[in-house]
């Protein structure tokens, strides 16, 4: 029998926790290739179901992960300002990137990526006359009930929605007849869930099966508020990655993917 001395055993203790050190960090170096390289982006509400689908698109090609920070337009450039940590804000309309070009924010002036829609919805079991259009719906609705709408000091959307009021000759409503949302998406969701009885809010939301299973949509013709032109811009300090995804959003298939979803290509 061969009888192993110290020394001996001391050196195969050490070859052994060298072999299992360099599988650790072999094993390491592995999770660090395979994590996903991320952007972070600020993105307004109504493009929650758009950028969902766009950016589970790029990363299968890709493997870039792109994180949406949602929002209205002007509580994000407000937080920009403030020193959000993003590289790229994709607005719903075109004033909150011009206000933070000046401010020396962003890269340049930016891009116009879509235009929006506005659609008049009211609950899936209303009898509000939504066919006939915005003044009769707001005419049939009853004392106590509200009408929802995007806070229009934050939201583009919200604008949209006051101008088209004042258009139908319907608005301005009366505060106790009016309910705010933070942004598009809390407004849709107020009359979704019967909160308000009817609203106005983006197509592109009123649309996606997450609201279109319990909404009644009727799209809004264009001539009862200025244009909804978007505009999108890199941030200062933007990676080439956050470019890359910035001139995909700008392609044939994305803008393809937009339409999809009830925006305009943009003009």
């Amino acid at each position: 029998m061969r009888i192993l001395r110290g020394g001996a055993l001391g050196a195969g203790r050490r070859h052994w926790m060298m072999a299992v050190g360099a599988l650790s960090l072999a094993a390491a170096w592995k999770t660090q290739a395979q994590a996903p390289v991320r952007i972070k982006i600020a993105a307004a509400s109504n493009l929650k179901f758009v950028l969902a689908d766009l950016a589970s698109q790029y990363r299968q090609q890709t493997g870039v992960q792109v994180d949406v920070n949602l929002g209205a337009s002007g509580n994000l450039a407000r937080q920009i300002l403030q020193g959000l940590p993003v590289e790229q804000f994709i607005s719903a309309d075109e004033a909150w990137v011009a206000e933070l070009a000046k401010t020396g924010r962003t890269l340049d002036a930016g891009q116009r990526y879509a235009t929006g829609r506005l659609a008049l919805i009211v609950p899936k079991n209303s009898a509000l006359p939504l066919a006939q259009g915005l003044a009769a719906v707001v005419r049939a609705m009853k004392p106590g009930d509200k009408f929802a709408i995007a806070n229009p000091a934050l939201a583009p959307y919200g604008v949209a929605a006051v101008e088209a009021l004042l258009r139908a000759g319907v608005g301005p409503l009366p505060a106790d007849r009016q309910v705010l949302g933070d942004h598009i998406g809390q407004a849709t969701q107020f009359v979704a869930t019967g909160a308000a009885q009817a609203g106005l809010t983006a197509l592109a939301l009123a649309q996606a099966p997450d609201f279109a299973r319990s909404l009644q949509v009727l799209p809004l013709s264009a001539h009862l508020h200025a244009p909804l032109h978007q505009r999108m811009a890199l941030l200062k300090g933007a990676s080439v990655t956050a470019a890359d995804w910035h001139r995909f959003l700008l392609s044939p298939p994305a803008q393809a993917v937009f339409v999809q979803h009830g925006y305009a290509l943009p003009q």
